[in-house]
C-alpha cells in the first residue's frame, strides 16, 4: 500500500471516529425528544456506515489494482528474462559451433602433418 492509499485510509478512519464522537456528544447535549434523537442517530449511523463501506470498497479497489499492476510487471520481467536467456543460449551455441569447427580444422591440419 503506497503512502497516498495509507493517507486515504487514515483519513477515512479519522472521519468515522470523528462522526462517532460527534454523535455521542450530540446525544448528550441534545435539547430534543428521545424519539427524534434516535431517528437522527439512525440516519447518521446509516450515513457513517455508507461512507465507511465506500472507503472499504475504495481501499479494496486500490489494493486489487496494485496487485494486478504488480502481476503485470512481474509477467513482463519474466518475459524479458526469457528473452535474455534465449539470446545468451543462442550466443553460446554459436560460440560452441565456431569452436567445434575450429577444432575440426586443427585436427585435420594435425592429421595431415603426421601422415
Amino acid at each position: 500500500m503506497n503512502d497516498n492509499q495509507k493517507a486515504t485510509t487514515v483519513g477515512a478512519i479519522m472521519l468515522v471516529a470523528g462522526g462517532l464522537i460527534g454523535a455521542g456528544l450530540g446525544v448528550l447535549y441534545a435539547p430534543q425528544a428521545g424519539r427524534k434523537t434516535r431517528r437522527q442517530l439512525e440516519r447518521y449511523g446509516r450515513k457513517v456506515r455508507n461512507e465507511a463501506e465506500a472507503v472499504v470498497r475504495d481501499s479494496a479497489d486500490a489494493v486489487r489494482d496494485a496487485v494486478e499492476s504488480l502481476a503485470e510487471r512481474t509477467g513482463d520481467l519474466v518475459d524479458q528474462g526469457e528473452e535474455v536467456a534465449e539470446g545468451w543460449r543462442n550466443h553460446l551455441m554459436e560460440t560452441l559451433e565456431k569452436g567445434q569447427k575450429s577444432l575440426d580444422r586443427q585436427r585435420r591440419k594435425l592429421a595431415g602433418v603426421w601422415k
